[in-house]
């Protein structure tokens, strides 16, 4: 079974979540807006964006299922929601609700490990099918080695639900705190049983950044359950990082196939050349193209396979919602 396991959906109504007029206006999000025919901030543009993620899955006949990813909102220190600081908000439910409506979609959950009721949002989550929690800790404003994030640690364990945590530098959304990018910060997580997937696998988002890649390879080769995803490398700020995990024989072999969609992806002109990466952008489906760019780059088999064998999914591979 070949699954994507880090796609994005975005919510704009009561119940389903919330974008802050900060990030509706950034020039990341108004392309993809307009990329994707979204006009609004309504149910209406929430259904447009649920419909071209369904067509491009259709169409993506390489991959049997994606992930889609809740996104959780901003938690203070005392475990209360903060509103002002949040500009990405994915309800659980309605990732739920979206996953229910498409075989083709999983259910990725995120609990932001300071709110009060973390430990009982997980438990709710399995019970309604999540293949895996996703964090992204730079805008989400926590640090993962921070011993309130033991009780999540503990019940991910339990339930063997895998983490997929943002690692390295992020430019899509506001930085809330730019002092948590560093894979090295899951440890905690590794030590208590969790398998651990480091989204981007500690790459920079500009070359202003630290790189965390090699942080991302010495834990792959130290911990049996530290994995990374290959979300948004075929951007040309973190593409650098293919020639490096492809060489190493254990960190290859760690590699899980995700998109990131729906940000671009861009065939890597420097490694495949011009002709080849002018042909693969012809292909305007972004989830298809990004597979065909990562068999041109030598991903094999057991790469696309990976992400499966690592979710929480029962037999038969569909979760039970």
């Amino acid at each position: 079974m070949i699954v994507d396991c880090h796609v994005h959906i975005s919510a704009f109504t009561p119940g389903h979540g919330s974008m802050s007029q900060r990030v509706l206006r950034s020039l990341p999000f108004r392309f993809i807006r307009t990329r994707l025919g979204m006009r609004g901030e309504d149910d209406a543009t929430e259904l447009a964006i649920e419909k071209k993620l369904a067509e491009t899955l259709a169409e993506t006949t390489a991959i049997d299922a994606a992930v889609i990813l809740a996104f959780d909102a901003v938690y203070d220190s005392d475990g209360r929601l903060d509103e002002r600081n949040t500009h990405l908000h994915v309800t659980n439910d309605y990732a739920i609700e979206v996953c229910r409506r498409h075989p083709k979609m999983l259910f990725g959950a995120s609990v932001h490990p300071y709110r009060k009721n973390a430990v009982a949002e997980i438990e709710r989550c399995v019970a309604a099918g999540a293949v895996l929690l996703k964090w992204l800790p730079i805008v989400q404003n926590f640090d993962p080695s921070d011993d309130r994030c033991i009780p999540v640690y503990e019940a991910l364990a339990h339930h063997r639900l895998p983490l997929l945590s943002h690692t390295g530098g992020e430019k899509s959304l506001p930085n809330l705190n730019v002092n948590v990018m560093d894979p090295a910060l899951l440890l905690p997580a590794l030590q208590r049983g969790v398998t651990v997937i480091a989204a981007h696998c500690g790459t920079r988002s500009n070359r202003r950044e630290a790189d965390f890649v090699p942080t991302f390879m010495r834990m792959a080769r130290e911990h049996e359950r530290f994995y990374g995803d290959t979300a948004a490398l075929c951007l040309p700020s973190r593409s650098y990082a293919f020639s490096k995990l492809l060489a190493d024989p254990v960190s290859r072999e760690k590699l899980v196939h995700g998109s990131d969609w729906p940000i671009p992806s861009l065939p890597p002109v420097m490694t495949l050349g011009l002709m080849t990466s002018f042909g693969l952008m012809k292909d305007g489906n972004w989830m298809r193209r990004d597979v065909e760019t990562k068999r041109r780059l030598g991903f094999d088999d057991a790469y696309f396979h990976r992400a499966a064998t690592l979710l929480r999914l029962p037999p038969g591979g569909r979760p039970n919602v």
